[in-house]
């Protein structure tokens, strides 16, 4: 069975198509650029049973998309997803489940098909999600702060003195760009940390997003990078 599943971020969209569980082809662009990579890309490609949509940017992006489908893919079928209380061998620990972002619970799922046990499940983008699953596959709660380009940027939008600008990692930062650099990246890391120190000893912590790269090598210890984990995890759920 082909189905098309798509993750719109707040700031990107990616998409995949798969048959029988397997990628055969893959893409993403800005938000402001989709309907033109989709027109590009999209009629080029087989015709799907199904769409599976994880949608974190609103109404807006959701009615694009939703006009995308019907003009490139009319048959089949769209499933707008949400967080529920149970799904993917995954329990939803949120106080009201539903008000889980989609996207983080499509993650939760992927990283629980990978480890059946405790794990961390970080996303890097935006904003940046740290949530903890635990041995049984319940979702324990997670925390949301804002992702590397959120940090910068409410500094240069709240301080008088302070540049956006994109400085380096140091230990020991000696320009006022490094020492933003540096604190934005500690900042994140500190926070993965703080949570990983929670867990069992061993247990995994997927990492996934864009600040990936800048964060990972801050980490003391070792992390399972997986690009597409909100889209495995959308796949997954649609079947």
């Amino acid at each position: 069975m082909r189905v098309i599943a798509v993750d719109a971020g707040n700031s990107r969209i990616k998409w995949g198509l798969a048959e029988n569980g397997k990628w055969r082809a893959l893409g993403a662009a800005a938000i402001d650029e989709f309907d033109r990579h989709a027109a590009q890309a999209w009629p080029s490609l087989p015709a799907p049973a199904r769409i599976a949509v994880a949608n974190v940017a609103g109404v807006e992006v959701g009615q694009r998309l939703a006009a995308l489908f019907a003009r490139h893919f009319a048959a089949a079928p769209v499933a707008w997803l949400r967080a529920v209380p149970s799904a993917g061998g995954v329990t939803n620990g949120y106080d009201d489940p539903g008000q889980l972002g989609v996207d983080r619970w499509a993650a939760l799922v992927a990283a629980r098909a990978r480890h059946a046990g405790d794990s961390l499940v970080v996303m890097a983008g935006t904003a940046t999600t740290i949530d903890r699953l635990d041995a049984q596959g319940t979702f324990r709660g997670g925390m949301i702060l804002p992702g590397l380009d959120l940090m910068r940027r409410a500094l240069a939008a709240g301080t008088a003195g302070l540049p956006l600008a994109r400085g380096e990692y140091r230990d020991e930062p000696r320009s006022t760009s490094d020492a933003i650099e540096s604190g934005c990246r500690a900042a994140q890391a500190g926070a993965i940390e703080r949570a990983y120190a929670r867990l069992p000893a061993g247990a995994p912590c997927f990492l996934s997003g864009g600040g990936v790269p800048a964060i990972a090598p801050l980490l003391a210890f070792a992390t399972r990078e997986v690009e597409h984990l909100v889209l495995e995890g959308v796949l997954r759920l649609a079947q």
